[in-house]
This record gives structure tokens, C-alpha cells and sequence, in this order.
């Protein structure tokens, strides 16, 4: 219990390596959404007339980049377009490209909390 109290402690704490993972946790924050607003005008453009699609509105579109980023898999149907199909893998690299980095800030953080850097 203790052991939790101090990593609690330093988490809440306002020093130099916290503002580094707060800087590091929002540029991913802001670079994400941008990702999801390009791939949303993308799919809307490349889906929106393909026979079959249920992308047929910017909702939908957002929608679709939305859920893509959030689960790498996940139940909607695919895109039909080339178009489509290539920003669907982009976006669903990134995701893991961002869980992965920011699992990796926030080990670091605490790696270097515990070192006293």
C-alpha cells in the first residue's frame, strides 16, 4: 500500500519529467485527432458512392476513422475502395504505434521517478 501512495504521489507531483509526460501525452493527443479528422475526409471522399458502402455520410465517416483508431478491430465492415482499405490499415497502425509509445512515456516517467531523474 505504501508502495502505491508514493507512485500516486509522483504522478500528482509537478516536476520537470511530469511536464515532459504531460507535453509527450497531448502532442499524441493532438496528432491523433488530426490523423482521425484526415482519415475521416478520406474514407468520406473514397466510400461515400461505393456500391454497398454504409459510409454515406461525414458521420459516418468519422464514425468508422474513430472506431478504427480506438480498436484495432473491429466489427464494422471493411472500406470497399482502395482508397479506403489503405487508410483503414494507416489509421490502425498508428494505433498501435501510439498505444505502444505511450505505454513507453509512461514507463519511462516512472522508470525515471523510482531513479530520482
Amino acid at each position: 500500500m505504501t508502495m502505491y501512495r508514493e507512485e500516486m504521489g509522483r504522478l500528482f507531483s509537478w516536476e520537470a519529467h511530469h511536464r515532459r509526460l504531460l507535453t509527450r501525452l497531448a502532442v499524441v493527443l493532438s496528432l491523433t485527432a488530426f490523423v482521425d479528422l484526415c482519415g475521416t475526409v478520406v474514407v468520406y471522399f473514397a466510400e461515400r458512392h461505393a456500391a454497398g458502402t454504409e459510409i454515406t455520410s461525414l458521420g459516418d465517416a468519422l464514425f468508422f476513422t474513430t472506431v478504427q483508431l480506438l480498436t484495432v478491430s473491429s466489427q464494422l465492415k471493411n472500406p470497399l475502395t482502395t482508397a479506403g482499405r489503405v487508410t483503414d490499415v494507416v489509421l490502425e497502425v498508428w494505433a498501435v504505434l501510439v498505444v505502444a509509445g505511450s505505454a513507453g512515456a509512461m514507463a519511462d516517467f516512472f522508470q525515471n521517478a523510482r531513479a530520482g531523474r
